[in-house]
């Protein structure tokens, strides 16, 4: 199939009945020639076009494979963007349901909440300290639908770069409070380190890969809206969420965030 005869609502579609039957489906790269950029981003705009139509609603917009560990572990070399349901943030309780879901699987968040809207082009780190509430942390659930986890660039961002839920911490900080680039992160799993990293680890500064985001979207006309959470990235690789595993991430300056599968 040529790039040109992609039906956007078509692989949305296709992507969503995966979701809802809890049901690995074939990359779409492996059906079709090619896969644009811009095709797969219009792929992801018609899925979240067809969850709003559900009634859900934005929480907010998020960054993924923002780290060098991520991208090693998922095969590819620059970061995507994609969105978040409201229906995807979890409650306080922090159990992950897991009979909705395909192989989840783990891993740590430093996340923003915009006080402000946020409006690409040149957008910068100062701009993005400014609309900033504060900087919590977090840990998100992925959950591509994908055959065995595997995928190339253009398939994750069709796929709404595998989102499923999220968890949000309540230990926040204001802009400035502390350096996000030295900001540490540890990740347990069932209580064993699975691994560490600093805030530069993504991209070398978590702000600046908001201040990326913002600038993406600004291409299309889009913003991020005040009141939105911003995900800027993992900064260590996933791991397998199953029923009883208790996934933590510990946060220098943020507390720490906690989910189990049920």
């Amino acid at each position: 199939m040529a790039a040109s005869e992609i039906d956007h609502a078509d692989w949305a579609a296709y992507l969503l009945a995966g979701a809802d039957e809890r049901r690995e489906v074939q990359a779409i790269t492996k059906q079709i020639d090619a896969l644009p950029i811009d095709d797969a981003y219009a792929i992801q705009a018609a899925l979240l076009e067809l969850m709003l139509g559900r009634g859900d609603t934005l929480a907010g917009a998020k960054l993924g494979l923002t780290s060098a560990a991520k991208q090693e572990q998922m095969g590819v070399d620059e970061p995507v963007y994609g969105w978040v349901p409201a229906a995807s943030v979890l409650p306080a309780t922090g159990d992950v349901a897991l009979d909705g879901l395909i192989h989840p699987r783990v891993e740590p968040e430093l996340v923003f909440r915009l006080g402000s809207d946020l409006a690409g082009p040149g957008v910068t780190v100062a701009d993005v300290f400014d609309a900033t509430a504060e900087i919590v942390g977090g840990i998100e659930v992925i959950d591509s639908r994908y055959e065995a986890f595997s995928f190339t660039l253009p398939d994750v961002i069709a796929d709404n770069t595998s989102a499923a839920r999220v968890a949000i911490g309540t230990d926040g900080i204001a802009p400035g409070e502390a350096d996000l680039t030295t900001l540490g992160c540890v990740f347990e799993i069932d209580g064993a380190v699975t691994g560490t990293a600093t805030g530069a680890a993504l991209l070398g500064d978590p702000a600046a890969c908001v201040a990326m985001l913002a600038n993406h979207l600004g291409k299309h006309g889009q913003k991020l809206e005040a009141g939105w959470i911003v995900m800027a990235g993992a900064a260590t690789d996933a791991r397998p969420l199953g029923v009883g595993t208790v996934a933590t991430a510990r946060y220098s300056h943020l507390g720490s965030v906690t989910v189990q599968g049920v």
